[in-house]
């Protein structure tokens, strides 16, 4: 899977942070995400790759979302990765390979959770290039993704597996149906899907 870089102008491509406590968060994390989507050429479907494991109340950020996204009536979005079906590390590197099967030079978009600092804790950052899973447990995990959305769960620096385990579900919830939200409504103003019945997303 190759992860090209550069389709946005460098004024576009440094990361940006919401804080998922923010009244408008839901507004101004879709227009940032309709600016990448709409750059997106409509040859190249869009793939979303919602890494974590359901065993993990901090890792478990990724399926949440893409849980979430497949509750939508919907057609045209690409997803790999649920609460049912979690994309992890054992199985990371065989997804990758699946979407490089499947699709011709998809556009990928990563979702995961990280550890940071005690201020940064709800942060969601939106970043070109990918994710590098595993790496705030020191796993060595391929990168995945031409851009990538991540959730600060909670702190890192010390006995990570321990933290992610007894990260607050409240934290985590409240993020991946924020994004979950931001992802549906700002495909849907790029028109990158198609929907029969559209649930309110006001």
């Amino acid at each position: 899977m190759k992860f090209p870089l550069g389709f946005l102008n460098k004024t576009d491509t440094a990361s940006t942070r919401f804080n998922y406590s923010d009244a408008n968060v839901v507004e101004a994390l879709t227009q940032r995400l309709y600016q990448y989507f709409t750059q997106v050429p409509s040859r190249r479907q869009i793939v979303f790759v919602c890494i974590g494991t359901d065993r993990s109340t901090g890792d478990s950020l990724g399926p949440l979302i893409g849980t979430q996204l497949r509750k939508y009536h919907y057609s045209g979005l690409h997803l790999f990765g649920t609460l049912d079906e979690p994309v992890h590390a054992m199985n990371l590197a065989d997804t990758i390979a699946e979407i490089d099967r499947l699709y011709d030079s998809p556009f990928v978009v990563a979702l995961d959770a990280c550890l940071g600092q005690v201020s940064s804790v709800g942060c969601i950052t939106v970043a070109d290039g990918p994710v590098k899973p595993g790496a705030g447990v020191q796993k060595e995990l391929p990168p995945v993704g031409d851009m990538h959305i991540t959730g600060i769960v909670n702190v890192g620096g010390f006995m990570e597996y321990f933290v992610l385990q007894n990260t607050r579900l409240s934290v985590v919830m409240n993020m991946s149906e924020i994004i979950s939200r931001s992802i549906f409504r700002s495909l849907l103003i790029a028109r990158r899907i198609t929907s029969a019945q559209v649930p309110n997303i006001d």
